[in-house]
């Protein structure tokens, strides 16, 4: 007589799965033992790394802001030589130390505006355009305030066009910008400085559109009737 086939359960062929998988998984581990280690020895010095930066850039940014406070009186009084060098025989960092010695933080950003602006009132344009087109910072303020410098940059070099459409740009960063019709309306003039007619008249009806109880919006239809 034959003898019946014992029957194997399923919860057995599964077990005998998993133990299969996991003999290949040990096998696979122990011969690639030195690359899995490395791998992620790898991953945690990544990991360190990145912590390690976050917090000197957090730490740095606190510094720049401590800088910034001491030296904004300074630049406030229209000492732009001053802001831009710092107080001799103080602790007060120049504008220019602080940039380059924080520029990659936030407020180190809001520094670069802070020169820009200094050079440009000591009439440095160059050195001026240098930073304000170097400006990165997250602000949209200060991003509009470096728009609207390249702006009087190259509206001081007579390039007039290329004036307006920075000043066009700086009022379309936000709208909450409280000088965005002084923007428009420096716009529309070098648009029309530069025989661009029309872009002026749009430019000029959106001022008196958007910001229509700013003060501004009847020198933009002063404007508008002068080209008509």
């Amino acid at each position: 007589m034959i003898a019946k086939k014992k029957r194997i359960a399923k919860k057995q062929i599964q077990e005998d799965k998993l133990v299969t998988s996991l003999y290949k998984s040990q096998d696979f581990y122990e011969k690639n033992k030195q690359k899995i280690l490395f791998a992620v020895g790898a991953l945690v010095v990544i990991v360190l790394a990145f912590v390690w930066y976050a917090n000197k850039v957090k730490e740095d940014n606190l510094e720049a802001t401590k800088e910034l406070a001491k030296m904004l009186p300074i630049y406030e009084s229209g000492s732009y030589q001053e802001a831009i060098e710092g107080k001799p025989g103080t602790d007060v960092l120049g504008l220019k130390q602080i940039v380059e010695n924080y520029g990659s933080t936030e407020q180190g950003e809001i520094a670069k505006v802070y020169l820009a602006n200094s050079y440009y009132y000591l009439g440095m344009v160059d050195d001026a355009l240098k930073y304000y087109e170097s400006y990165s910072g997250d602000s949209d303020l200060f991003k509009a305030a470096a728009y609207a410098g390249i702006a009087s940059c190259n509206e001081s070099k007579s390039n007039y066009e290329e004036a307006a459409k920075y000043f066009e740009k700086a009022a379309s960063v936000s709208k909450f910008n409280v000088q965005n019709p002084k923007y428009l309306l420096d716009s529309g003039i070098d648009y029309m400085q530069a025989k661009n007619t029309s872009k002026a008249k749009d430019v000029f009806k959106k001022l008196k559109k958007d910001y229509n109880k700013s003060p501004l919006q009847s020198e933009a239809e002063r404007y508008l009737a002068s080209i008509n």
